[in-house]
């Protein structure tokens, strides 16, 4: 089974985030970046997936050259097989439609049976790059996935929604994205670090996989951030004295400040 996993280098999740003041992007400069730890659930999944039905797990990514580093090697030390990374000035401030054109364009050359992404990354918190990935791939796109079997050329996923638990099939070549706690993602292993200084890792340009400059960045993308300001300081909140009328007072708050 060839199994893709797609990540994406993050800003460390407990770091203040910034934005360019320029063109609104993330400042990912100023504070460490590591692979998404959504993206983590996935990895595991798919090396799960390879112990039971054997095959090669490839580690997905788009992004700066530092991105090799910070999340297709990591992914490579917990036991994946080979990674690509597609580095492009042009894709520079692309939104998530465009991300999924990039990654689409990549995974054509890949030919996978499966691809497995995080439900969403913890920089945007979109979760739109799945299903819009399912879409250009014209395979199905099965999301929110917290359980994944795989047999016959199919792939059986259970997800829980609101008010109960769904089971889909689909026939595979398919595009699933996984939730936090369908697994336990595995630590590396010192003797993983080190091999995975030795796996290969194909990096490649916009050219190479035949993207067109006009699909993506920030003139490309369908979204556009128009405005952006400071969160403002936190501010003292409201003591609400009960003298035997204090669920009025509660609920006179909450009407006024619009919360109900």
């Amino acid at each position: 089974m060839n199994i893709v996993v797609c990540v994406k280098r993050v800003p460390d999740t407990a770091a203040e985030k910034k934005l360019d003041p320029e063109d609104f992007t993330l400042d990912r400069e100023s504070v460490e970046s590591i692979m998404n730890p959504v993206d983590e659930y996935g990895v595991e999944e798919a090396l799960r997936l390879k112990d039971e039905h054997g095959g090669e797990v490839t580690i997905l990514t788009m992004g700066p050259e530092p991105a090799e580093k910070q999340a297709v090697r990591k992914a490579l030390a917990l036991g994946a097989d080979r990674g690509v990374l597609v580095t492009d000035d042009a894709i520079h401030g692309s939104d998530a439609l465009a991300t999924a054109y990039v990654l689409a364009l990549a995974l054509a050359d890949l030919e996978p049976d499966l691809v497995i992404l995080g439900s969403e990354s913890t920089d945007a918190r979109t979760s739109l790059v799945p299903q819009a990935l399912a879409q250009l791939l014209a395979m199905p796109g099965l999301t929110n996935v917290k359980k994944i079997e795989v047999a016959d050329g199919k792939v059986t996923v259970h997800r829980e929604e609101e008010g109960g638990h769904a089971v889909v099939e689909a026939s595979l070549p398919a595009v699933v994205s996984v939730v936090k706690g369908i697994n336990e993602p595995r630590y590396a292993t010192l003797k993983g670090i080190m091999s995975a200084k030795q796996k290969p890792v194909d990096v490649l340009s916009g050219d190479d996989i035949g993207l067109d400059p006009a699909e993506v960045g920030l003139a490309g993308s369908r979204t556009e951030v128009v405005e952006a300001v400071p969160r403002p300081p936190k501010e003292q909140g409201t003591i609400v004295q009960d003298e035997g009328d204090g669920a009025a007072k509660l609920a006179d708050f909450l009407q006024q400040n619009k919360f109900v």
